[in-house]
């Protein structure tokens, strides 16, 4: 199966399951959904992240290689997201549950891209997850913090005691040291891992409509220039400038070409944000890169 035909149905149950929620959402009490987002920050997300950080030992050459270069490109997506401040919602904080959307990235899809990558490369897509998860919930819970008004010291304790960030750091600390949890424990967190994302895309769903979900606009649209484009390319060229290996390459550039993560509608969500907008966000970027990945796929694979 060719690189087209694995994205697109590795992507269509996302979309299916995004059409789902907005059927669901018109009938089903909006406390439903509540409950849902909260089940999925305290519970169902937190043990995804704790299961992509701690899929692969990571090794210094690693961190030194592939680690740095997906902390760069995520900073790198922060930076050039900044500039859409003017043009999105006049609150701060409704401007930080889309602007986290810039460097976040879909951990599961990332597992379905490495298929198309020799077996070498496949492995090292793990740490590239790993390494990325903590940081980009370190960004993003520090952005939505701020907008919600915390001051400094009350935005360093938002980020300790934020699941996603303890449960990602945990999942590197098992990870780095090779102690992995009992299997039982393991076996757990993996199915309630399983039960993130598509609790999340339903909730997304609910709070969409078709309207929003194909009414692109310069804000958005920036978004996904910036998640699905420029930071491919700007992979490419850090590749070069980092002299990174033929097996390297193409997994910092895959990285860079994923759409954004579901994990940040639920995410704004906790924090007061408006929902809609990373929901929207996501849903577009879901769609989208059925279209874009395969380009990256064939250009670097």
């Amino acid at each position: 199966m060719n690189g087209v035909s694995t994205i697109g149905l590795a992507l269509a149950p996302d979309v299916i399951i995004i059409a789902l929620g907005m059927v669901f959402g018109r009938f089903l009490d909006k406390n439903l959904w509540v409950a849902l987002d909260k089940l999925c920050f305290f519970i169902f997300f937190p043990a995804l992240m704790f299961s992509a950080a701690a899929a692969r030992p990571i090794g210094i050459g690693d961190i030194a290689s592939v680690g740095m270069a997906v902390w760069i490109l995520m900073g790198l997506g922060l930076g050039l997201a900044w500039p859409l401040r003017r043009l999105g919602p006049s609150s701060f904080l409704d401007f930080a549950g889309v602007w986290q959307t810039a460097w976040r990235f879909n951990a599961g899809l990332a597992f379905v891209v490495a298929q198309a990558l020799p077996q070498e490369a496949a492995a090292l897509m793990a740490v590239a997850v790993g390494l990325a998860v903590p940081l980009a919930n370190v960004l993003a819970v520090g952005a939505l913090a701020r907008g919600a008004g915390l001051n400094v010291g009350s935005v360093i304790k938002a980020v300790l005691a934020n699941p996603f960030f303890l449960a990602s750091s945990a999942g590197l600390l098992v990870s780095a040291t090779g102690h992995a949890p009992p299997e039982t424990a393991a076996v757990t967190l993996d199915r309630l891992a399983n039960v993130a994302i598509p609790a999340a895309l339903l909730s997304i769903g609910a709070s969409l409509n078709l309207s929003v979900l194909w009414g692109l606009s310069g804000f958005t649209g920036g978004f996904h220039l910036i998640k699905l484009v420029y930071l491919p390319l700007c992979a490419l060229g850090l590749a070069k400038v980092m002299d990174l290996s033929v097996i390297q390459t193409p997994v910092v550039v895959l990285f860079a070409a994923l759409p954004t993560a579901a994990a940040a509608q639920t995410l704004a969500a906790r924090f007061g944000a408006d929902r809609r907008g990373p929901a929207a966000i996501i849903a577009q970027s879901t769609v989208l890169a059925c279209m874009t990945l395969p380009v990256w796929i064939a250009l670097v694979v």
